[in-house]
């Protein structure tokens, strides 16, 4: 019986893998645009503060994911905006966090695919902040649906 050796195996893992950290480096870009520009038109100081503190953690996740990326597979991955961004501040605040909801458990998917603990542990600390942005969002949206002052 023929079976197929180990490393052949592990290959294709890794290059599916590394298909979905491609797709985790774009979502990444396009967060990155869409809340410089929420942050842009925020009506509050606050909010404003709030949502280019979420854009860092985006922008540290781009950069390690970059490099497990450029690790895996010798090359750079060179990211596009895969959807864009509403113009308005509270479909942008709606849109953002079904995103973050959505990419929580694409990162745990990741997380749980990952052989190398790194790429594991990596992913799992960014589903835990893709999941405290989605409650900035909500506790924004909701703070907007209410009148609230807060």
């Amino acid at each position: 019986m023929y079976s197929i050796p180990h490393s052949i195996l592990q290959r294709k893992r890794d290059i599916g893998l590394a298909d979905k950290i491609a797709k985790a480096i774009d979502g990444q870009y396009s967060a990155i645009a869409c809340y410089g520009y929420l942050a842009s038109i925020a009506p509050t100081e606050e909010e404003r503060k709030q949502i280019l503190e979420i854009r860092q953690d985006e922008v540290r996740h781009y950069q390690a994911f970059s490099a497990i990326y450029m690790r895996l597979t010798g090359r750079q991955h060179h990211p596009s905006i895969t959807e864009p961004c509403p113009q308005q501040y509270r479909e942008g605040l709606e849109f953002a966090f079904k995103d973050e909801q959505e990419t929580t458990d694409f990162y745990l998917d990741i997380a749980y695919q990952a052989t190398d603990p790194a790429i594991r542990n990596e992913f799992l600390r960014a589903a835990a902040d893709e999941q405290h942005h989605a409650v900035w969002f909500l506790y924004f949206l909701t703070k907007k649906s209410c009148g609230c002052k807060g």
